[in-house]
């Protein structure tokens, strides 16, 4: 038997700023090779550490004292310039790789067009996001947020022991996630108990796409916040949490691959200016049987997040962090 070691007593202010001196960090190390554009994994990285450096900032900012430049909305506004051109990387590294290989002659000469496209949007995004990153309003965000690390200053707040807060910090987004509209998607209510709908068709499926994606994309971002905000105390939980956090993880890369196969087809119809089967009959047929096996994924995790047991225990996790050791 292994009996678990408690964790040192740590104050709300030591999880702020491990996570603001993290994400700051990672952030900064990939800087340079996103100006000179040298490598999309670079791009990725920094993307995903402004992020969740906003993730920190906005979750911790009840006990934060930080100067005006550095805060969460400026940093959404950077990190959707880095999105927007890695999204256009995502694209064209999902048609090369995914799609081109298995299409007639035909429909490659026809997609040459929609790259030849994307290689003009990709420059100017390049562009638009290298001169962000030379600009005023980001250079005086990773100043002030560097100037604050040095000499952090935080609300009363902060120094309150992290076990006694961190169920309340943690709850909020939790229920926001749990209680999500998106979940309803492909589901009736039948006396008061929702029932998800299995066995669909494919045309099922586009029909439910098409009504509701923006709810269902819009619960892909909720679970990213929850992963998120989770993985900031993961050493202060059991395997129990570590496992919810893989879930979300899951319901996050589901519903996003989802988001991509229908965002693949509107960008690539507005290309063309007409319906995808007229242009690339095989890549729309691609893209249905993708997003109809990326629904018989997501319909387990649905249904297991629509009991109530497992939400119960979901919470319940999260008020028993493991319990401090006293120095």
């Amino acid at each position: 038997m292994t009996l678990a070691i408690k964790p040192p007593v740590k104050s709300l202010k030591d999880y702020a700023y491990q996570a603001i001196q993290q994400h700051l960090k990672k952030t900064l190390k990939w800087e340079k090779p996103v100006k000179k554009d040298e490598d999309p994994e670079a791009l990725h990285q920094m993307r995903v550490g402004m992020r969740r450096l906003r993730t920190a900032i906005s979750r911790f900012t009840l006990v934060l004292n930080l100067p005006q430049p550095a805060n969460d909305k400026k940093i959404g506004k950077i990190a959707r310039r880095l999105g927007n051109l890695r999204d256009i990387d995502v694209l064209k590294e999902t048609l090369e790789t995914h799609y081109q290989p298995h299409l007639p002659h035909k429909e490659q000469k026809v997609l040459q067009t929609a790259f030849n496209v994307l290689d003009k949007q990709r420059k100017q995004a390049l562009s638009k996001t290298q001169k962000t990153l030379q600009s005023k309003e980001y250079n005086s965000l990773k100043q002030e947020l560097v100037d604050w690390l040095e000499q952090p200053i935080y609300q009363p707040l902060a120094y309150l022991p992290i076990q006694q807060v961190l169920p309340d910090l943690l709850l909020p987004e939790v229920s926001n996630f749990l209680l999500h509209p998106g979940w309803l998607a492909g589901t009736s209510i039948v006396d008061s108990e929702i029932k998800v709908c299995t066995n669909w068709q494919p045309e099922n499926i586009e029909q439910e796409l098409t009504t509701q994606g923006e709810s269902i994309h819009d619960l892909r971002k909720q679970a990213k916040r929850v992963r998120y905000q989770m993985e900031l105390f993961s050493d202060l939980y059991d395997e129990t949490y570590a496992a919810y956090v893989a879930e979300v993880k899951s319901i996050q890369d589901i519903l996003g691959n989802m988001q991509d196969s229908v965002v693949m087809g509107d960008w690539l119809e507005d290309v063309f200016k007409s319906e995808l089967d007229d242009y690339l009959p095989t890549i729309a047929t691609l893209l249905k049987q993708n997003r109809h096996q990326l629904w018989q994924q997501w319909q387990p995790l649905q249904e297991r997040y629509l009991q109530a047991e497992h939400r119960h225990n979901f919470h319940l996790t999260i008020l028993n962090p493991i319990p401090t050791a006293i120095s």
